[in-house]
C-alpha cells in the first residue's frame, strides 16, 4: 500500500488481509462449519437413537446408531483440529507479513511522516499487526456460528415449526441489537489502544534518555508525566473493560434466555403430546448447544471492535506520506559539503562549507544548533521543511539520488543505538565485506572493549547495547561509523562518555584512519586522492566533527563556531582558543 495512492483505511487493511489469506480462510471456515454442523447434529442423533433404538429395544438399530454417532464425533474432532491448525497458520503468516510491511514502511529510505514516536510505532508493528490478523479468526468463527444456528433452527423446524421459527426470528433480532452497540466498542477500543501505545512510546523514550534526565535533574518531572499518561491509559482500559463486560454479560443473558425459552416450549409440547420423548431430548440438547454459537456471535463484535481499532492504527502508518520527496538521479562525485542560507529549527540562515579532504570542526555554543545541523546533514529532513540549500559535491540534495547520497554521507548521531548480536555484526552493519577491522577498532579504542571478552568480536551484546557501559557503546558505534568508510562522515559528540586519555587516542585515531595521519591545519594534505597507511587505504575523505571536545577539535584543519543558528567565527583550534574568550570558555573546560 502506498501513501501516494488512494487513502489507506482500516477497512482496506482488513479486506486485503482476508484476500491475501483467502485460500486458508476458506479452508478453515469450511472445516469449522463442518465441525459446528456435526456438533449440532449430536443432540439430534441422540434423540433419534432414543426414539428408534432405546424405545423400541432394537439391538441392530442401537449398534448402527452408536457407530454412526462415533463416526460423527470423529468427523467433528478432525474438522476442528485441521480447521484450527489452518487458521492459526493464516493468522501467524498474516501478522508476520504486516509486521514486515510496517517495518519496511518505517525503515524506507524516504522515511514516513507520522506523529507516532518510536515506541508507538513498535506497538503498531507488533501488537496491532497481530490483532488485525484476528479478523481471519473472526470471519471463520462467524461462519461456523451462523452454520450452527441455521442447522439448529432447521432441526427445530423439522421437530416443530414454532420452535424453529422462534430461533429464526430471535437470532437476527439479537444480532441486530448487538451490531448497533459494536461501533461504541470500536471507538473505546481505538482510544484505549492509542493511549497504551502512547505510554509505551513514552516509556521507550524515558528509558533511552534516563542518563540525560539524571544529568539535568528532570527525573521527577519525567516520572510525573509518565504517571499521568499511564493513568490515562489505565482509565481508557478500564472503560473499555467495563463496556465489554456489560456487553458480554447482556449478550450471554439474552442467548441463555432464548435457549431456556426454546427448551420450555419443547417441554410444554411434550406434555401435550405434540412431540415424542426422543424429539424432546433432541430439542433440549439443541437448546443447550445453541448457547455456544449465539455466545460466539455475541462476543465477536467486541473482538471485531479491537480488530478494527488496530487496523485503523496500521492504516495510519501504511497510509502515511513519505517524509522525504522523490529523489533525483545524480550521484555526488566529490566530497565537499555546502550549507547555504539554511533555516531549520534553531538554525537561522546558516552558511558553512567543508572542502574535500578537510577535517572540519563545528562548535555549537547552543546544543540545539548542533542537533539541528546534524539532522540537516543527515538527509533525513525533507527539503520542504527547511529554507536554503544543502549541497554535496556541488549538487543540491534535492537533485541527488537518495541511495547514492546515503552511501556518500554518513551522519553518526550523538544518541545512537546498537543491536542485539555480536560486536562484529554491529561494527560491520554497513561494511560486512570481510575487510580487516583492526584499524577501525584501534582508531575508536574499541579494541579495548573487544579484549575484555574471551570470545572477542563474537561476544554477544543485548538490545541497544544495554550490556555495555555508555563509553563502550560510544566506541562500538564509532567503530561502526569508521568501518563504513563513507566519503563524508559527520560525527556528533562521539566521545562524551569516554575518559580524557581515551578521547585523545580516539581523536588521533579518527584523523589517522580517515585521512592517513598528517598534521592538522594543513588543508589539502590528502589532495593526491589516496594515502596508504598500514593495511588500509584512505581516500579523499571529508570529516565533520560537531563537538566541543578540545581533543577532537585539536585534530581538525578548521573550526567554525555556531551561535544563534549561524556561523559567528572560524579559525584553527589554537587560534580560537587563544583569541576567542567565549570559545575558550566552552571548549577549554
Amino acid at each position: 500500500m502506498s501513501a501516494e495512492g488512494p487513502a489507506v483505511t482500516g477497512g482496506a487493511v482488513l479486506k486485503r488481509t482476508m484476500t491475501r489469506q483467502r485460500g486458508r480462510l476458506i479452508a478453515s471456515s469450511a472445516l469449522f462449519c463442518v465441525h459446528q454442523f456435526c456438533e449440532a447434529m449430536v443432540p439430534v442423533a441422540i434423540g433419534v437413537i432414543i426414539g428408534r433404538a432405546v424405545e423400541t429395544g432394537d439391538l441392530r438399530a442401537m449398534v448402527i446408531s452408536l457407530v454412526a454417532l462415533a463416526a460423527l464425533f470423529v468427523v467433528l474432532s478432525y474438522a476442528y483440529r485441521f480447521g484450527a491448525r489452518i487458521i492459526v497458520v493464516a493468522i501467524q503468516r498474516e501478522a508476520h507479513a504486516m509486521r514486515v510491511e510496517v517495518a519496511g514502511r518505517v525503515l524506507h529510505p524516504r522515511g514516513v511522516r507520522t506523529d507516532l514516536v518510536s515506541g508507538e510505532l513498535l506497538t503498531v508493528s507488533t501488537s496491532d499487526a497481530e490483532k488485525t490478523s484476528w479478523i481471519l479468526d473472526v470471519v471463520a468463527r462467524t461462519a461456523a456460528a451462523v452454520t450452527a444456528t441455521v442447522v439448529c433452527a432447521v432441526a427445530l423446524l423439522v421437530v416443530d415449526i414454532p420452535l424453529g421459527v422462534a430461533v429464526l426470528v430471535a437470532t437476527p433480532l439479537i444480532m441486530y441489537l448487538l451490531h448497533r452497540v459494536a461501533p461504541l466498542l470500536t471507538v473505546r477500543a481505538t482510544e484505549q489502544q492509542a493511549r497504551v501505545a502512547a505510554v509505551s512510546g513514552m516509556a521507550t523514550d524515558l528509558v533511552s534518555g534516563v542518563r540525560p534526565l539524571r544529568g539535568i535533574g528532570a527525573e521527577g518531572a519525567a516520572s510525573a508525566r509518565f504517571a499521568a499518561s499511564s493513568r490515562s491509559a489505565l482509565d481508557a482500559t478500564l472503560a473499555m473493560a467495563r463496556a465489554n463486560s456489560v456487553y458480554q454479560g447482556v449478550s450471554t443473558t439474552i442467548s441463555a434466555l432464548l435457549a431456556a425459552g426454546v427448551a420450555g416450549m419443547a417441554g410444554w409440547f411434550a406434555l401435550e403430546g405434540r412431540i415424542s420423548i426422543g424429539e424432546l431430548i433432541a430439542v433440549v440438547g439443541l437448546s443447550q448447544f445453541i448457547i455456544e454459537p449465539l455466545t460466539t456471535m455475541s462476543r465477536l463484535p467486541g473482538i471485531a471492535a479491537v480488530v478494527r481499532g488496530s487496523a485503523d492504527r496500521l492504516a495510519m502508518v501504511l497510509g502515511a506520506e513519505h517524509a522525504l520527496p522523490d529523489s533525483g538521479s545524480t550521484v555526488p562525485t566529490t566530497t565537499d559539503i555546502a550549507v547555504k542560507g539554511v533555516s531549520y529549527r534553531s538554525l537561522a540562515g546558516m552558511d558553512l562549507s567543508a572542502a574535500p579532504g578537510e577535517v572540519l570542526g563545528i562548535v555549537p555554543l547552543r546544543a540545539q544548533d548542533g542537533e539541528a545541523l546534524a539532522r540537516i546533514l543527515s538527509g533525513q529532513v525533507s527539503v520542504d521543511d527547511y529554507d536554503g540549500i544543502v549541497a554535496v559535491g556541488g549538487i543540491p540534495v534535492r537533485d541527488l539520488d537518495l541511495a547514492g547520497l546515503r552511501r556518500s554521507v554518513l551522519v553518526e548521531p550523538h544518541l545512537t543505538d546498537l543491536f542485539a548480536g555480536s560486536l562484529r555484526s554491529n561494527i560491520t552493519a554497513r561494511a560486512d565485506d570481510g575487510r580487516d577491522l583492526d584499524p577501525y577498532l584501534a582508531a575508536s579504542a574499541t579494541s579495548d572493549v573487544v579484549a575484555l571478552h574471551d570470545d572477542g568480536l563474537e561476544h554477544v551484546i543485548t538490545d541497544r547495547g544495554a550490556s555495555l557501559s555508555g563509553g563502550q557503546r560510544q566506541r562500538v558505534a564509532l567503530a561502526r561509523a569508521l568501518a563504513a568508510a563513507p566519503p563524508v562522515l559527520v560525527l556528533h559528540d562521539p566521545t562524551t562518555a569516554v575518559d580524557a586519555v581515551t578521547e585523545h587516542s580516539v581523536a588521533a585515531g579518527i584523523r589517522d584512519v580517515r585521512h592517513g595521519g598528517g598534521h592538522p591545519h594543513t588543508t589539502g594534505s590528502n589532495t593526491t586522492g589516496s594515502n596508504t597507511t598500514g593495511s588500509y587505504t584512505t581516500r579523499l575523505n571529508t570529516t565533520i566533527l560537531i563537538t566541543t571536545s578540545p581533543a577532537l577539535l585539536a585534530v581538525t584543519d578548521r573550526v567554525v563556531v555556531v551561535d544563534d543558528g549561524r556561523v559567528v567565527t572560524e579559525g584553527t583550534h589554537r587560534q580560537l582558543a587563544d583569541g576567542d574568550r567565549r570559545y575558550a570558555e566552552v571548549v577549554l573546560r
